[in-house]
């Protein structure tokens, strides 16, 4: 990705305005695996953001760091929430509008051809 993609796009991560005020205001208290940077605001701690490492998308915010940004969690998700357990799988960033959605059978993406009706559908005709 070039700099001026990055520079003047918001969708590619934070514009001039929103560094800006980080710089300025934001108190950065963590990092997920992710790569992206959580911030508190230094004077009013109860307005938290998130600067993404790629592109902005909502759904490559890990359920816990989701949480402290609603402020469901007061503590950071370290401090507040148990350890991961074994069962736990890692959250996957939402697929839709990418090559990777899921597609039904007989969906123009799929190459896959519906199956037939199995005759137990019945339409609904007006009377």
């Amino acid at each position: 990705m070039g700099f001026w993609s990055r520079t003047f796009t918001w969708w590619n991560g934070a514009t001039w305005g929103t560094k800006l005020f980080t710089w300025r205001h934001g108190d950065e208290v963590g990092r997920d695996d992710a790569g992206n940077v959580y911030y508190q605001h230094s004077k009013h701690p109860g307005r938290r953001w998130v600067i993404y490492d790629g592109a902005n998308d909502g759904s490559r915010v890990p359920p816990q760091w989701q949480a402290w940004l609603k402020g469901t969690i007061e503590a950071l998700p370290e401090q507040a929430l148990p350890p991961k357990r074994a069962f736990e799988r890692a959250p996957v960033p939402n697929a839709t509008g990418t090559m990777a959605a899921f597609r039904p059978d007989g969906a123009l993406g799929s190459g896959k051809i519906r199956p037939a009706s199995t005759g137990d559908y019945k339409p609904w005709i007006p009377e």
